[in-house]
C-alpha cells in the first residue's frame, strides 16, 4: 500500500523543521536511499532519504513550509502498480464504527486488520533483524554503529541515513524523542506561510495593532532564530551574569602574528587574533581550574581539558562549535580548526558534536568596528569573553608618567556567578591577558 513519509527526528531535541526544496517531482521513479528532500534544522541543513523502491506519488508539504512538527507526513511513496486513487485510502483514516479489512490473497476472505504502530515510534524488538536502508548501513559501518541500537523512523521501523546520523551524534547528546498522541491520523496537506497576510492575523498581538497602519513587511523566524531567543532569554532571565572588563596591550601580540604568518604562508595558514585568543583561554583554564566548570542540575562540573567554544556568524543567526583541548592544540591546529567550522556553519552541515560542550564561548565583533560590548553565557558554560576591535589609545607606560601610542584590544568577561566567584573571575581574567600581553609564553 502506498508509503507515508513522515518528518524524523534528524537532530537532538529537535522538535520541528523547515521544508527547504524537494530533489524529485510528483510522478518521478526513486531508489531506496535517494535523497527526496531537503530540510532545515535549527543547526543545519540535512536530506530525508527515500526508504524505498517506487514513486513520489504525493508531494503533502510545500517548498518553503517552516515548522513542520516532527512525524508529520510531507509526502506518499507508491509502489509498483499503485495509482493516485490509492493514496487517497491513506489520507481517509478508517472510521471508528467499522474496522479496516484486509483480504487474505490465498484464501480470499476478509480478516479485521489490527491498527498498526506509527512507523516513527515502531519498536526494534519487534524486528529479529536490522531492518535498514543500504545507505544507512554504510554510514553505520563507517561509524561504528551497531544497527541493532538504532530506531527506525521509515516505514514498518526501516532504519534511514537520518536515524544513524541522530545516533551518531546522541553519542554526546540524548536526543528527545517525538511525542505521538495518536487522535488524528489523517494526513493533511500543509502550505507555506505566506509574508502578506494582513498583520491583525499574523499573531503579532499587541505590537502589530500599534505598526498596522505603517508600511511594513513581516519576516518569518526560522527554527535557528527561535532557537537563539529561546535559550538566550532563558540565559539571562535565570543565569546570574556578573561582567569583568579590560583591555589588552597588543603590540607584542600584533608583531607574533605578523611573524608567523610570513613563516606560514608556504602553508596556507593564516593565524587570526582570535586564534591567538582560542589558545590563550586554553592555557588558562588550565590555569585557574576553578573556571573551566558548567552547572549541572544544582551541581559545578569542573571539566579537565580546556574545551573552547568559538561563537560563527551565519546568515539569520550563528553556531558555537567547539575547539576540543585549546591547552594543547598549536595555533596552527586553532586556526585550520575554526577555518573548517566556518565554512560548515555556513553550509548548514555541522553536527551536533561539533557545538555541543565547552566550559566557555569566545564572542569576537572587533571585524565588525565594534570597540567593546557584554555577551550573553551559552548555558550550561559559565563564562563567554567579548573581544572587541583593535584600536590604537594613548597608554602610560611604566611610572614614567610618558604617554605612548599604544594598540589595545577591549574585552568583557561574562559570568556565571552561580559557578565563578568575582576573585576568581578577577584571576581568570587576569591570565588571559598575560598570555596575550606576552605572547611567546604560550609556546614554552
Amino acid at each position: 500500500m502506498p508509503t507515508p513519509i513522515t518528518l524524523p527526528v534528524v537532530s537532538p531535541n529537535m522538535e520541528s523543521a523547515k521544508l527547504v526544496k524537494w530533489l524529485f517531482a510528483e510522478g518521478q521513479a526513486v531508489s531506496a536511499g535517494d535523497e527526496l528532500v531537503e530540510i532545515e534544522t535549527d543547526k543545519a541543513t540535512l536530506t530525508i532519504e527515500s526508504p524505498n523502491n517506487g514513486k513520489l506519488g504525493s508531494i503533502l508539504v510545500s517548498e518553503g513550509t517552516e515548522d513542520v512538527k516532527v512525524g508529520t507526513p510531507i509526502a506518499i511513496l507508491l509502489a509498483d502498480g499503485e495509482s493516485a486513487v490509492s493514496i487517497q485510502d491513506v489520507l481517509t483514516p478508517p472510521t471508528a464504527e467499522t474496522p479496516p479489512t484486509t483480504e487474505d490473497p490465498r484464501l480470499g476472505t476478509p480478516t479485521a486488520s489490527e491498527p498498526k504502530p506509527s512507523s516513527s515510534v515502531s519498536k526494534r524488538e519487534d524486528r529479529p533483524r536490522a531492518f535498514a536502508s543500504p545507505l544507512a548501513r554504510r554510514i553505520a559501518q563507517d561509524a561504528a554503529i551497531d544497527l541493532g541500537t538504532v530506531r527506525g523512523s521509515g516505514p514498518q521501523g526501516r532504519i534511514l541515513k537520518v536515524d544513524v546520523l541522530t545516533a551518531r551524534d546522541a553519542r554526546t547528546t540524548k536526543p528527545s524523542a517525538p511525542v505521538s498522541t495518536g487522535e488524528n491520523n489523517a494526513i493533511t496537506p500543509i502550505q507555506p506561510a505566506t509574508t502578506a497576510a494582513p498583520i491583525q492575523s499574523a499573531g503579532l498581538g499587541d505590537v502589530g495593532a500599534i505598526y498596522r497602519n505603517r508600511p511594513h513587511k513581516i519576516v518569518s523566524v526560522d527554527g535557528m532564530r527561535k532557537t537563539i531567543a529561546e535559550r538566550l532569554s532563558t540565559s539571562k532571565q535565570t543565569v546570574p551574569h556578573y561582567y569583568l572588563r579590560g583591555h589588552i596591550i597588543a603590540d607584542q601580540l600584533l608583531a607574533l602574528r605578523a611573524d608567523f604568518n610570513a613563516q606560514l604562508q608556504h602553508r596556507g595558514v593564516k593565524l587570526s587574533i582570535n586564534d591567538f585568543i582560542v589558545k590563550a583561554c586554553g592555557l588558562a583554564l588550565q590555569q585557574v581550574p576553578e573556571c573551566n566548570s558548567v552547572w549541572a542540575d544544582n551541581k559545578i562540573l569542573r571539566l579537565g581539558p580546556s574545551d573552547v567554544a568559538v561563537a560563527i556568524a551565519v546568515e539569520n543567526g550563528l553556531f558555537t562549535p567547539v575547539v576540543r583541548d585549546a591547552q594543547s592544540a598549536s595555533l596552527s591546529a586553532i586556526a585550520n580548526a575554526v577555518k573548517n567550522f566556518s565554512l560548515r556553519a555556513k553550509q548548514r552541515s555541522l553536527s551536533a558534536e561539533d557545538y555541543a560542550g565547552g566550559s566557555m564561548t569566545i564572542s569576537n565583533l572587533g571585524m565588525f568596528g565594534v570597540e567593546s560590548f557584554d555577551a550573553i553565557i551559552n548555558p550550561p558554560q559559565a563564562t563567554i569573553l567579548a573581544v572587541g576591535a583593535c584600536v590604537t589609545k594613548m597608554v602610560e607606560v611604566g611610572d614614567s608618567g610618558e604617554m605612548k601610542p599604544t594598540k589595545t584590544i577591549a574585552v568583557s568577561l561574562s559570568i556565571d556567578h552561580r559557578v565563578i566567584d568575582g576573585a576568581q573571575g578577577a584571576i581568570f581574567l587576569k591570565s588571559i591577558r598575560a598570555y596575550l600581553e606576552n605572547p611567546m609564553s604560550m609556546l614554552a
